[in-house]
């Protein structure tokens, strides 16, 4: 081990190698722990958004305990709950920088799991659309905290991986839901009024077995070096060495790479604004693609997926949860299998590809719906296929702009991306696609899948030429820091090479 100097907790000019000693760790119990505690609400807000959608049915019927329509659940509630996800990740991405991933991934968690809670204790429409937003604003706030929180603490050499897989784990979740709902929804279990309350709260079970996990979780090291808590950055690196030595039983490899920094307290949202789209206007052209693509792409097959069904193939409302249960399955698996790839082929390759592939197939699938060549379990087999490239390449949308831009920016960045792509999918989206894919025109479907397709596609080439070859490098050499000391020539990187990336770079 090579632990940097220590440093004051006050603001000044420190060169340190915390990034370089972060980079070069081994996986460990401690990277699991770290998966375990941040990555799993993913699959809490899987679990939420399918339980709530299946449930809207029990809502609105008599003894329900709730006086509630079913279109103003799968409406008025699901549009509020996505405007306060867009809320939520703008209000927490800001807080997140300024005072740190902790703090923000533990407050976000308890503002969730005490909306889902009282959303089981709703006895009107209005308390149940209140916490329905609370719920999404805690949710929000978490892709924010969380994806900068994983990127900073996972090494170079797989974050690629982890990222999408646990990106791509908000799928298990849904299986869940859906799988879930049929045992709640059971009136020969649970009573009406009873069983989609219990739904909400185990929710917060889960919720609070995470938290647990979650206290655990320390803060970004990076975030603390830059912030004037240097000290605590290199005991904290220091401390998770020597416990990863003993768990390996050898002593890690020395390490080369140092930065030097001006620590400061805090930077302006101003500052943030103008690094991210005047400093790096080719990035953020390319996030605002890969976010806006797979919005598109997934409100294309999933808005109308229970209206499709029962429209052209006659399949009952009560069993298309089981479709979804397959679908939400290859969801899972794209980024499970491919993750790897994103490490190794590379960023550029793979996400340029997963977003062409998966817009492609979905043309093809449009065609042979058009020309009445499926029934319901083809059409459901070929959106498999479609999702498992395309839930990569929506993945690889989070991975992207949690990466390439600097580190004071991080948090701010997601949270942007994430507010401006789930509004294009939770607002834009069903006004586009609610009558294509729900009137009963094969044309107008057709023209549905086409729309995301299109965009899908779109999105790919623009990555082609402007996704940056990320894989295996130190974020300090993807984006060099604001803080980085004017004299000092840059940062050195996992692999040692000098930052190639400046205040102004933007290279690909």
């Amino acid at each position: 081990m090579t632990p940097s100097a220590p440093v004051p907790a006050s603001t000044g000019t420190v060169t340190t190698n915390v990034p370089s000693r972060l980079d070069r760790l081994p996986w460990s119990r401690w990277h699991w722990m770290i998966v375990i505690g941040l990555g799993t609400v993913w699959i809490l807000d899987g679990l939420e958004v399918t339980t709530v959608g299946n449930i809207a049915s029990r809502l609105s019927e008599d003894g329900s305990g709730l006086s509630i329509s079913s279109a103003q659940v799968t409406g008025v509630a699901a549009a509020l709950y996505v405007a306060g996800a867009c809320a939520g990740a703008l209000f927490f991405g800001w807080l997140t920088d300024r005072y740190g991933r902790k703090k923000l991934f533990m407050v976000t968690l308890v503002v969730y799991l005490g909306a889902t809670a009282m959303t089981a204790l709703s006895f009107d429409a209005w308390w149940f659309f209140t916490f329905r937003f609370l719920t999404g604003f805690g949710i929000g706030g978490e892709y924010a905290a969380i994806n900068s929180a994983i990127d900073e603490l996972i090494p170079a050499k797989f974050r690629g991986r982890v990222d999408l897989i646990i990106n791509g784990s908000y799928w298990l979740g849904a299986v869940g839901g859906a799988l879930l709902s049929i045992v709640m929804l059971n009136t020969d279990i649970f009573p009406k009024d009873l069983g989609w309350r219990l739904t909400f709260a185990l929710g917060v079970v889960l919720g609070l077995v995470v938290l647990l996990v979650r206290r655990h979780v320390p803060e970004s090291p990076r975030w603390q070096f830059i912030h004037g808590r240097g000290e605590e950055a290199d005991a904290l690196v220091t401390s998770v060495e020597r416990d990863i030595e003993r768990e390996k039983g050898r002593p890690l490899p020395r390490t080369e790479g140092e930065i030097t920094i001006e620590q400061r307290k805090s930077i302006g949202f101003g500052l943030i604004a103008r690094t991210v789209f005047r400093s790096y206007p080719k990035r953020a052209v390319l996030g605002l693609s890969l976010f806006i693509g797979q919005a598109f792409l997934y409100n294309a097959i999933t808005f109308g997926f229970g209206a499709i069904l029962t429209t052209f193939y006659d399949v009952p409302s009560g069993g298309t949860g089981y479709y979804f249960a397959v679908i939400a399955a290859g969801n899972f698996i794209g980024p499970l299998l491919l993750g790897k790839l994103f490490d190794t082929v590379g960023r550029k390759v793979m996400i340029s590809s997963t977003y062409l592939l998966s817009g492609v197939l979905l043309f093809g699938t449009a065609w042979l719906f058009g020309q009445g060549s499926l029934n319901a379990a083809t059409l459901t087999a070929c959106w498999c296929v479609v999702l498992f490239f395309a839930s990569a390449g929506a993945s690889s949308a989070y991975l992207t702009v949690s990466e390439i831009f600097p580190m004071e920016t991080r948090a701010m960045a997601i949270a942007f991306f994430y507010a401006l792509g789930t509004a294009a999918g939770g607002i834009s989206g069903p006004l586009v696609f609610a009558d294509l894919t729900s009137s009963g025109v094969v044309g107008d479907t057709v023209l549905a899948f086409q729309i995301g397709a299109g965009l899908m596609c779109a999105a790919g080439l623009v990555a082609a030429f402007l996704a940056v070859n990320a894989e295996g490098r130190s974020l300090e050499d993807i984006a060099t820091p604001l803080s980085v000391s004017s004299g000092a020539g840059g940062a050195s990187g996992a692999s040692g090479a000098s930052g190639a990336s400046g205040a102004s770079g933007e290279a690909v």
